[in-house]
Order: C-alpha cells, then structure tokens, then sequence
C-alpha cells in the first residue's frame, strides 16, 4: 500500500510533480487517500488502484475503461479530462519507477545487485553468475532466457529488463523467497525508457559494446546506444569492465574515481592456456577452471562473472565450481549428427557475435560448414548488411538464409537484403525448419558442421506482431540428427 501523501512528496523530492487537476468533481482530504495496488496495464486495475498512464501509443479509450473498472486516480504528463483525479508529472517513467520502488517495500535494500550491460554475452554472464553464487548463496536472476525468483522454478521474461513495476514486484518477491543476490541483464533500452530509474546496482559489468539497436524504434545512433549503456556504470557502486572491448579508454576514465575490476589485455585479470573446455587465469581469479561452453568469449564472460561475484562474498572455490557447471540454453549448444558432424545452436544475432562463433566453430571443425541464419524484422535493420558483409568473405560456407522474427516484414525481402552484399551463391527458405533439414542435410563426416544461429532456445517467432509457437532451434536439429 501507498498514501497519496508518500507518493506526491516521492515525486516532490526528484522535481517531478507538477500539480493535481481533479477538475472540480472531487473535494478530496488527500491524507485519507491511500492506494492498495498499482498498474500501468488499463486492463488490471480495480478500486484503489494507482495508475500510470505511460507509452506513445496510450489512448484516452484505456483510460475511460479503466474508469469502468472502478478506477479513481492516475498519474499522467498531461489531463486526459476523464473526470478522475490526475496527478501530472514531469517524467511518467521517472515517477512510475520511484513510486514503485516505496509501493513494494523498497525491496533493492534487501537484496545484493548484480548487472550485466553489452551488446553480447549478458544472459551468459548471468548464467556463471548465477551458478557461482548458488554455491554459497541464494541467488535470483532476471535474464532474457530464464528467470528465478526462488531458484525452482524458472520461466521466460518478456522484456530483457522488465517495466519497473513488475521489476520492483519481481524483486519483493524474491526478498519473500529468501534470496539474498539478484542478478540482472540492464540492456541500454532499460535506461532509454527508464525502467531501472532510481535504482543503483552493488555491481555493474560491461561486456563489450559493437553497434546494434540502432533504428527509428530504438536508438538513433551509436552514440546515443553507447551513452545508454554507460549509464550502468554510473548507477553502479563498484564496476567491472573488459579491457579488450572497443572505446575502453571512455570507460576507464569514467570509472577512475570508482571502485573497479579490469580484466582482459589491458589488465592483470587475464586469461591463460586457454583450450576448449579449461582456461587458467591470472590477477585476483588466478587458477585453474573447467569450463562447458567453449569459445575465447565464453572464457571472457566467465571471468567477469567471477570478477563481480567476489565483490559479492563468492570465495575463489565458489567461482571455479559455479563456471564448471554452466550451461546455458541456446549458448553454444553442441549436438552431433549420426554421420558425427556437429551441429552448433547459438543465440549469435549480430555481426559482431555470428563472427566470434563461426571463428570458434571453425578452429575446432575443418571440414563443410553450412550456417542458417536470419534477421529481425522491424528492428536492427543495420544488422543485416553486417551479416552480408561477414559472410562475404567467407565463401566457403554454405549459407541458408531464412526466417528470424520476421514480424511485419516479408522474411525472403530481409534475405534478398543480407545478400545482396553476398557475391558468392546463398540459398534462400522461407521455412527456418526447412532450412535447418537442408542444412544438416549436406554434411557427411565429424569433422563437418552446422550453425543455427540467431534464435537460441526462443520457442516461438514474431510474425505480423504476434509470438506464433516454433519448436526451438535445438528441437528440430534434434528430428534431423
């Protein structure tokens, strides 16, 4: 519950408040005024419900239902003259953050926060983080592929970081479950749209940035995605940053003044004798460590998660036992076809991260390669002409082009895109299961290999706007193995 009073000196104290417009109809005694849930979706609301009305999209019509519902008070930018109460503020995303915060107990303070920034490697990252500090601790996780409130059960998030109210809501319930760690993927969108405003992070990490997300629904430029991501950094007590990642030098004089964790080339934290399932390393991680998902930048995202957990009471022992027993759905999954090619499922959906995997799968299989691949429709439109221009210059795989998230765009337009910067012959099919038979249909010794890359373990494709159910990558190799 909230009083009226708490929320208006909440917004008051970050100069959000504007005013109250109650239009005349309501002579209220504010201090009797105190609200028992609070909502952003018109649809779930009820007597005594505190609602934003947030989004570009948002209608007069959400907020005339909501009325019906029983509904008596909102927070808006503006007065949609409903006849209700509204509280007008500077900043709705701000406001429904802060608000949130206090309506479920301030549930931040009871709990260790750890987040995972980069363009790549975040679910990864929290993966390790996760399973290290299960080992002595009672951690939750809110990640792309999976989230925990209890460590039992686990299901998939919507949202890589979710609206502020279901995190603020998440993360009481994880305080009610006895957790004692959080750990969370922080995507630039989530300080674009401000969905973790107000809140400040134990430990923020920074993987690695390349340009991505950049698009008339997403950021307008490199910049502007860079900027985003930093912020986590900002929101951070203390910080952990791979040396190796493009504009470091932005980084380190940003956190110089901070507590802070380099590692890679540029700092003592490295990584030595690296092979494909164990790495050594030196710095404050030095020893030796078992790892299942092979690749250099599993082994970078291993360390890092292992640099933020020992600033979050995991011991040394902790840390090698939680890497060791990492797996991560649709990361670098491994399956091996009867004539013994392997099949490699990977979440890989950008230049950047498809060309880390194809140079992994090739130091360890010499023979035929072919990759699926795709591109998101509506949505990082310059991801496509990186993936032409990567494959472009490798002419000895075969490529499949199909269906990735299409959503309102025609599939076999995007893969006209993609190759058109391809001057060697691709195959083009619709169908992505299709694609995947047709792939795994070429090989014939171990030493060959497929690439499904983009999906992961996603079970469904975006298609005019709409999740239609799909088996799953991994799945279908499976039929065809």
């Amino acid at each position: 519950m909230i009083k009226i009073e708490t929320a208006l000196d909440i917004l008051k104290k970050d100069d959000l408040f504007r005013e109250i417009i109650d239009q005349g109809h309501y002579h209220y005694n504010y201090s009797e005024v105190v609200f028992d849930s609070i909502s952003y979706d018109s649809r779930k609301v009820k007597e005594g419900t505190l609602f934003f009305a947030k989004g570009v999209a948002f209608k007069k019509e959400y907020l005339l239902s909501a009325i019906t519902q029983g509904l008596s008070w909102y927070v808006a930018e503006k007065d949609y003259e409903v006849g209700i109460p509204v509280i007008i503020v500077n900043d709705i995303k701000k406001a429904m953050s802060l608000i949130a915060m206090e309506f479920y107990g301030n549930p931040q303070d009871k709990l260790k926060l750890l987040a995972f920034t980069g363009t790549k490697g975040k679910t990864t990252a929290a993966y390790f983080a996760y399973n290290i500090l299960a080992q002595g601790h009672h951690p939750a996780m809110l990640s792309t592929m999976n989230t925990t409130l209890d460590g039992k059960t686990f299901f998939k998030s919507a949202l890589t970081t979710p609206e502020s109210i279901d995190l603020f809501d998440m993360m009481a319930q994880a305080v009610k479950n006895g957790r004692t760690h959080l750990i969370m993927e922080v995507s630039s969108q989530a300080y674009l749209v401000k969905r973790v405003y107000g809140l400040t992070f134990d430990v923020g990490v920074f993987l690695n940035i390349t340009p991505d997300h950049i698009g008339p629904i997403e950021h307008p430029s490199f910049e502007d995605y860079f900027y985003h991501k930093r912020l986590l950094m900002k929101n951070s007590r203390a910080v952990v940053i791979n040396s190796d990642m493009d504009h470091f030098s932005v980084l380190k004089e940003q956190v110089e003044d901070q507590e802070h964790d380099f590692y890679g080339g540029q700092s003592s934290n490295q990584i030595k004798n690296s092979k494909a399932f164990s790495f050594s390393a030196t710095g404050k991680l030095a020893g030796d460590y078992d790892i299942q998902l092979i690749g250099h930048f599993n082994q970078e995202n291993a360390v890092a998660a292992g640099l933020a957990c020992l600033r979050l009471g995991a011991s040394l022992e902790d840390i090698k036992k939680g890497i060791a027993a990492t797996r991560v759905p649709g990361r670098m999954e491994v399956l091996t076809q009867k004539n013994g090619a392997k099949v490699f499922v990977d979440y890989a959906h950008n230049g950047d991260s498809l060309k880390k995997l194809i140079s992994v799968v090739e130091t360890h299989q010499t023979g035929k390669i072919s990759l699926v691949l795709g591109s998101t429709g509506n949505k990082g439109e310059s991801r496509r002409k990186d993936f032409g221009l990567l494959l472009n210059q490798h002419p000895e795989i075969q490529v499949f082009l199909t269906a990735d998230d299409p959503n309102y765009e025609d599939p076999m337009a995007i893969a006209e895109e993609i190759s058109s910067y391809i001057s060697h012959p691709v195959e083009k099919i619709a169908d992505r299961e299709q694609a995947i038979k047709a792939a795994m249909a070429i090989t014939n010794q171990e030493l060959d290999a497929v690439i499904i890359a983009g999906k992961g373990a996603d079970c469904y494709q975006i298609v005019q706007g709409k999740k239609e159910d799909y088996s799953g990558d991994a799945t279908i190799a499976e039929r065809y193995l």
